[in-house]
């Protein structure tokens, strides 16, 4: 995968903490991202971190070569937000953007741009309710669905039929959303091929939300960092290891990483305000 460098990159817009990188953006500011790609004609993969994303990281090698390669990477997660602060970085609530509440506003600008939008991921009736309700609130919104429960080899004919579904759509905006790592290693595979400007990498459950297929947390448990909660209820047997095992890991992996890098974050702020 060679995803088109982005050189206009603030470097200085860029975190960097638990061996990640991240560009964190507000809502907002990513609907100006996405115009953005998609009005100058790129080939953009924009990708994001949550906890479970940053253990899957130091888990997977070819998942860290994957986020090496993407164009953009926001924050997802209010966790991320305190961890970023607590190393330094002047990180702000309004900077962790979730599809659960970046969906409609997305679309609605889809809507009104006149872009081609196509989602995979979810099953078959969950995405094409989902698309009928999209549909339903934003009746200019064009938009295509595909599941995601097809044989990913790059090679089989599931996919290859896929691809040329979504090539002859030619979608402004492609979201992928196959649970990870399973949908960045798609997007990885298969992304020389696809005709698409921008690909969302990481759609989350956006879709079952939309179709009402899994109950949307209240949006205040989102921005108080407790979304967590309701949805450990809601699917415990799924989540049960996200939310409850993999923390720990997080915890042994910052208990190393903090102390070596903590001073090199004030050191660079300090750089920045002095120059």
């Amino acid at each position: 995968m060679n995803a088109v460098s982005t050189d206009q990159t603030n470097v200085t817009d860029t975190v960097m903490f638990l061996g990640v990188t991240l560009q964190p953006r507000s809502m907002p500011e990513m609907n100006k991202l996405v115009e953005r790609g998609i009005r100058e004609r790129q080939r953009w993969i924009i990708a994001n971190h949550n906890l479970h994303s940053v253990y899957l990281f130091h888990r997977y090698p070819r998942l860290r070569e994957f986020y090496s390669d993407v164009n953009w990477t926001y924050l997802d997660g209010m966790p991320l937000v305190a961890l970023g602060r607590l190393y330094g970085y002047p990180l702000q609530r309004k900077q962790r953007v979730t599809h659960a509440d970046w969906m409609g506003p997305l679309m609605e600008l889809a809507a009104g741009r006149g872009w081609r939008v196509f989602n995979l991921g979810s099953p078959r009736q969950v995405a094409e309710k989902g698309a009928a309700q999209l549909r339903k609130l934003y009746p200019a919104l064009q938009i295509e669905v595909s599941d995601g429960y097809f044989d990913a080899r790059r090679d089989s004919d599931e996919n290859e039929a896929l691809v040329a579904r979504i090539n002859a759509y030619r979608p402004d905006l492609l979201m992928v959303g196959m649970g990870m790592p399973r949908q960045e290693f798609w997007t990885q595979e298969n992304f020389a091929r696809l005709k698409a400007h921008v690909i969302l990498s990481s759609n989350g459950a956006a879709f079952e939300y939309v179709a009402g297929a899994v109950p949307t947390p209240p949006r205040w448990a989102g921005r108080m960092g407790l979304e967590w909660i309701f949805r450990l209820v809601n699917e415990p047997r799924r989540l049960f290891a996200r939310y409850l095992i993999e923390p720990w890991y997080i915890l042994l992996l910052l208990l190393q990483d903090y102390p070596r890098n903590r001073h090199g974050v004030k050191l660079r702020a300090s750089a920045q305000v002095g120059g």
